[in-house]
């Protein structure tokens, strides 16, 4: 019934019980029609009130939802700066021109980078290093720093100068050849991401064993120290989960990796401080293939190897002097010869090309050494870093 219909049958009802039409002193229709609006309108506030309630209800679950661990959102900055793509970097200074993309030998101090032909740029919020990589493209620079009471830290610095964190308070860190993965220790876990631009993406992890640290990386997947004293060492697949139990004992260092993949690296031998070098096979837990015994090698792990596999250089002694030594891995064998390359390496090793290679000595001097010139009996002798003030130690800068 709609309002209108009941208040006239109200008031014909109310009408047909009056005997004497005398006025009232009070309406009893109008007070029902009044009493009648009020609970009309007392419902309707209560409906509106429940549907407002409702409605917050709903926006708070689809708020939730949507911050929900299914949902697509933006890529995972890991540990350290909480978002330094929304605040100004550090500008630099640049002495010279900037360092152009593919430059072949740079170094950085500090705080400064210094390309081979000796231009600088300053870098002023960049700690002591002790890895860097060109980024793909040559936009700038991937930047390990050294170890402090708060672990690692892995910066990006760009070629305008802008320097953001990526990584803080890690334990080691590695970086891919082509600086588009790196891996790290962080507590009790390895993990590995994706870089792109200025962020880590695609961050996996898995439990490690508490002396575990990466070691470098073979193709996508990430080789393991298991123990630093003990030795032992594992290829752990990220996309396959935790690490293999599968441990390789006779493994010492891996200096790197040949074009088909294998890798060249020094495993022990039966005799007490024997060494050899090795070709290891990785779908096989690092099993050898090929050994050679000839060289009297350093077990410090410093070496590298030529992008086309043919040349090694590597850390060793040459009678009772400690030596860096080339050594021609397509002969090795059971007579694997060594010749006098330059001094004792420390840090990266930058091959230019197949025939060329640079290294900085315990001083800090730079060694280009060229292959030619050494087998025809002529070791390459370091030469102070054009730019870098006496006493400042620089860290070489590899490619891919």
């Amino acid at each position: 019934m709609r309002p209108d219909e009941l208040e006239g049958a109200v008031r014909e009802t109310l009408s047909r019980q009056v005997v004497l039409a005398r006025p009232l002193g009070a309406d009893p229709a109008g007070q029902a029609i009044r009493r009648a609006n009020r609970i009309r309108r007392r419902r309707t506030a209560a409906g509106l009130a429940l549907a407002t309630v409702t409605t917050v209800l709903l926006s708070v679950g689809m708020a939730q939802l949507g911050a929900g661990p299914g949902q697509d959102g933006t890529p995972i900055v890991v540990i350290g700066d909480p978002g330094p793509s929304s605040r100004p970097g550090p500008t630099a200074s640049v002495r010279g021109s900037t360092p152009s993309p593919g430059t072949s030998a740079a170094l950085i101090t500090s705080e400064t980078l210094v390309s081979a032909d000796g231009r600088r740029l300053v870098l002023p919020d960049v700690g002591p290093a002790e890895r860097a990589q060109v980024l793909p493209g040559g936009g700038g620079w991937l930047v390990v720093s050294t170890p402090t009471t708060a672990g690692r830290s892995l910066w990006v610095v760009q070629n305008d100068g802008l320097v953001q964190v990526l990584l803080a308070g890690a334990g080691p860190i590695v970086l891919a050849d082509d600086s588009r993965q790196v891996a790290w220790r962080d507590g009790g876990d390895l993990l590995m991401a994706g870089v792109v631009g200025t962020q880590l993406i695609g961050v996996v992890r898995t439990p490690a064993p508490a002396d575990a640290a990466p070691v470098r990386f073979v193709g996508d997947s990430v080789l393991v120290r298991l123990d630093p004293a003990d030795g032992g060492h594992t290829l752990w697949r990220p996309a396959a989960g935790q690490l293999p139990e599968a441990v390789d004992q006779k493994t010492l260092n891996v200096y790197g990796g040949l074009p088909d993949g294998r890798l060249v690296g020094q495993i022990s031998t039966i005799d007490p401080g024997g060494t050899c070098l090795a070709v290891l096979d990785p779908t096989r837990h690092l099993d050898p293939v090929r050994t050679g015994c000839g060289p009297d090698l350093s077990q410090d792990g410093v070496g590298g190897v030529s992008a086309d596999g043919r040349w090694l250089l590597v850390n060793g002694w040459v009678g009772k002097v400690s030596r860096s030594l080339l050594v021609d891995l397509q002969g090795l064998g059971p007579d694997t010869a060594a010749v006098s390359a330059g001094p004792p390496m420390t840090g990266a090793i930058v091959w230019s090309d197949e025939s060329k290679a640079s290294y900085l000595d315990d001083t800090g001097k730079l060694v280009r050494v060229d292959v030619g010139e050494v087998r025809a009996g002529k070791p390459a002798s370091p030469a102070p870093v054009p730019g870098v003030p006496a006493g400042e130690r620089p860290v070489l800068v590899t490619q891919f």
